[in-house]
C-alpha cells in the first residue's frame, strides 16, 4: 500500500500537527473493507428474473417452442399440456443458466468490485470507520477532541470522523478538504501524499480551535494503522 518512507512521513506530520493542539489525530488505510460475496448472487439474481421476460417480450420464445406451434391442434388437450410443459421448462432453463453464468462472472474479483454499486461500499467504508473511531474513542475522555481519517485503497472511498466538539466549532469545509487531499492521492497511487497535506489540514484546524493546554498527552499512536 504505502513504503516504510511514507509510514514515517505520515507519523511526522501528526507528530507536527499534534504539538500544536490538544487534540489527536489518527489515520487508518485498508485494502478494501469487504468481500461484497453477496454482489455476484444479486446480480444473478437479477439477471434470472429480467432477462428471460425480456426475451419473451421480444420474440425470442418463438425460436424455442416454433416447433410445437407447428404440430399442436387446438382441440388436443395433450398437446396444449405439452406446450405448457416445455414452455416452463425452456424458460427454468434459462433462467438457472444466466443465474448460475453471472454469478460466476461477477465473482471474478475484478468484475467483483466494478460492479458493486457505489453506495454499497460507501455504507461499508462509513460503517468500519465508525467501529475505529468508536474503539479509539473508547480510550479519551468526552472534552478530548480526536480526528479519524479512514480510508479504503480498492474501495476508493474515505471517511472522516470527527469528535462532536470539533466539528460543530469548525464545520464542514476542512474535512471535505482533508477528504478531498486523501482521495486525490489515491487516484493519483500516492495516497501518502494525501494523508499528510489531509494531516495538516485537520491540524490546523484542531490548533484554531484547541490550541495546547500543555505538554502532549499523544494518547494515540502516531503511526498509521494498516490493514
Amino acid at each position: 500500500m504505502i513504503t516504510t518512507a511514507d509510514q514515517q512521513r505520515i507519523s511526522a506530520a501528526i507528530a507536527a500537527a499534534e504539538s500544536k493542539t490538544q487534540g489527536e489525530i489518527f489515520c487508518v488505510l485498508t485494502h478494501e473493507v469487504s468481500r461484497y460475496r453477496e454482489v455476484p448472487l444479486a446480480w444473478a439474481a437479477i439477471a434470472a428474473l429480467a432477462a428471460p421476460p425480456v426475451l419473451v417480450l421480444a420474440g425470442l420464445h418463438r425460436l424455442a417452442l416454433g416447433s410445437i406451434f407447428t404440430s399442436w391442434t387446438d382441440d388436443s388437450a395433450r398437446a396444449m399440456e405439452g406446450l405448457i410443459l416445455r414452455a416452463l421448462s425452456t424458460y427454468s432453463l434459462v433462467q438457472a443458466g444466466l443465474f448460475v453464468s453471472v454469478a460466476l462472472i461477477v465473482a471474478l474479483p475484478g468484475i467483483r468490485r466494478f460492479m458493486t454499486p457505489g453506495f454499497l461500499k460507501a455504507h461499508r467504508v462509513r460503517r468500519m470507520a465508525r467501529h475505529h473511531f468508536a474503539a479509539a474513542g473508547a480510550r479519551l475522555s468526552h472534552s478530548e477532541p480526536h480526528i479519524l481519517i479512514y480510508a479504503s485503497l480498492r474501495d476508493r472511498r474515505v471517511e472522516l470522523v470527527a469528535h462532536d466538539a470539533i466539528h460543530k466549532l469548525v464545520g464542514e469545509g476542512p474535512w471535505n478538504a482533508a477528504v478531498a487531499a486523501v482521495s486525490d492521492g489515491m487516484k493519483s497511487g500516492k495516497p501518502a501524499n494525501g494523508f499528510v497535506e489531509a494531516i495538516n489540514i485537520c491540524g490546523a484546524a484542531l490548533a484554531t480551535h484547541f490550541p495546547p493546554d500543555g505538554p502532549s498527552k499523544n494518547r494515540f499512536s502516531n503511526d498509521i494503522l494498516l490493514t
